[in-house]
């Protein structure tokens, strides 16, 4: 993607990369987009690298990203929308999403507390985006009904590997052998 210049259409919030950390961009500022795959948007604002979840969009004149789920009749946490959910995060740099990768690796539902529990890991132990992620996890996860508090543990065992990703991931990032 070329780089693009735009005008805020209102406030929005985005995460500072690599920490993760919050920060609001006010309507009418100029960012630049630097990167638009997977859902979400990179882009530079007063010096700083941002992303901004595809769920805001229209904060940048895009189409915004629906995650749209049915509350359960049960007043339960649907185990499949929280899967669902996971498959809308995708890596930045690997345009896919992170189940496909392998990253997660247990999704844990405590209905009594309507809180999850998700570990997952990285591509690699010092990849940056690491807080980033973690932070796209707890909101996208967060959009599912009944879910109150979204706990995402990083770990490192076992480590990742290529062979953790699906097949279809794996033809689609060109490591299939």
């Amino acid at each position: 993607m070329q780089q693009k210049m735009v005008n805020t259409l209102r406030e929005v919030k985005a995460r500072k990369v690599p920490s993760g950390e919050p920060k609001i961009i006010p309507k009418g500022e100029f960012v630049n987009i630097t990167q638009d795959l997977g859902g979400n948007y990179t882009v530079t604002w007063q010096g700083n690298m941002l992303r901004i979840d595809g769920t805001d969009g229209d904060a940048i004149g895009r189409k915004p990203e629906k995650l749209d789920f049915p509350a359960p009749e049960d007043g339960q946490i649907s185990e499949q929308q929280v899967w669902d959910a996971l498959e809308t995060i995708y890596d930045p740099e690997i345009p896919i999403n992170l189940v496909s990768l392998g990253l997660i690796y247990k999704v844990d539902i405590d209905q009594g507390n309507s809180q999850i529990n998700i570990d997952m890991t990285l591509t690699a132990p010092g990849c940056g985006m690491g807080p980033v992620l973690v932070g796209d996890v707890e909101y996208r996860v967060s959009l599912v009904p009944n879910v109150d508090k979204v706990n995402v543990n990083l770990v490192f065992d076992p480590p990742w590997s290529r062979d953790m990703m699906s097949e279809e991931a794996q033809l689609e990032a060109g490591v299939f052998f």
